[in-house]
């Protein structure tokens, strides 16, 4: 009796350890900036390999009203080469706008071949923009074929100052877009809806208050006074690394919010937020992940 009571006991420890470590969010950025062109499937696929629990991602909308992976609304001059293989000049990156755009003319942009001049390390290969509806469909057909755990996906909706119809929709509209794509594939449960811009999270809890929000923060400002702008409390708190200290840890914890920076590139970072006590990390190498001791 006494050796089946410690085999239980051992067994209850061992999968509270477990669903402890589930808990601290290995989040890719843009799936696996740092190794594999951004925003594409073939980064997602490569962040699921390296273990992350969230894969993370902006999303932007077409002409016609597609959902599409892009942290610019415009065809970034870093990344991309026309449908004829030619270079975008910085200068005019922003007339290569996507709101003004068919998804199929997005499509033959080549977003993956060139090298990128702050990230030499990613494997290159021609690739496009996807759909979030494909990239969903693909995470989770990989998922279930290499037997790996199912991933949150941290969709970040991606405004630009000012760029409301010019550069996407108003936020409500553009919100509803990217939640009609989560709901028909019925990946509400495990997705974070994160933003810069609190309308489009304003929106979102307005409309689907059991959504997980993230609110990113981007410059030294007071905790109390975003989440008194934002109006509710959001499920993370999701500030700029270089702006996290004890404090603010502490703060985001007496509120019962999670803290999760970004974006944070090497192990010697990596444990000092660990050290801090966030709840997770993005990076975008998640490959560094199994050379910190996390939680």
């Amino acid at each position: 009796m006494r050796k089946v009571k410690a085999t239980a006991l051992v067994a209850l420890v061992m999968l509270c350890l477990h669903t402890h470590a589930q808990h601290f969010d290995k989040q890719g950025s843009r799936g696996a900036r740092g190794l594999m062109p951004e925003n594409t499937i073939g980064s997602m696929l490569r962040a699921l390999d390296l273990g992350v629990t969230t894969l993370g991602m902006n999303v932007v909308i077409s002409k016609d009203n597609q959902v599409v992976l892009s942290h610019e609304p415009y065809f970034n001059n870093e990344i991309s080469l026309t449908p004829a293989g030619k270079a975008i000049p910085l200068k005019t990156e922003r007339t290569f706008n996507m709101y003004k755009m068919n998804y199929a003319d997005i499509k033959k942009f080549d977003v993956g071949s060139k090298v990128h001049a702050r990230f030499p390390g990613q494997q290159k290969y021609k690739a496009y923009k996807p759909l979030l509806s494909e990239v969903i469909d693909s995470v989770e057909a990989y998922v279930k074929l290499h037997k790996l755990p199912k991933p949150n996906y941290g969709i970040e909706i991606k405004t630009v100052r000012k760029g409301d119809l010019e550069f996407h929709p108003e936020p409500g509209e553009f919100s509803q877009l990217v939640m009609d794509v989560v709901n028909a594939k019925k990946i509400s449960k495990r997705t974070i809806i994160q933003a810069f811009d609190i309308r489009s999270l304003q929106y979102v809890h307005e409309k689907y208050p059991k959504m997980q929000t993230a609110l990113m923060i981007d410059e030294k400002e007071d905790f109390e006074n975003n989440i008194k702008d934002l109006g509710f409390n959001p499920t993370v708190y999701s500030p700029y690394s270089v702006l996290v200290g004890k404090g603010l840890v502490d703060r985001c914890h007496a509120a019962g919010i999670k803290i999760v920076p970004w974006t944070v590139n090497s192990p010697k970072e990596m444990q000092y937020m660990v050290g801090l006590g966030v709840d997770g990390i993005i990076t975008d190498y998640p490959n560094l992940f199994s050379r910190v001791e996390l939680p």
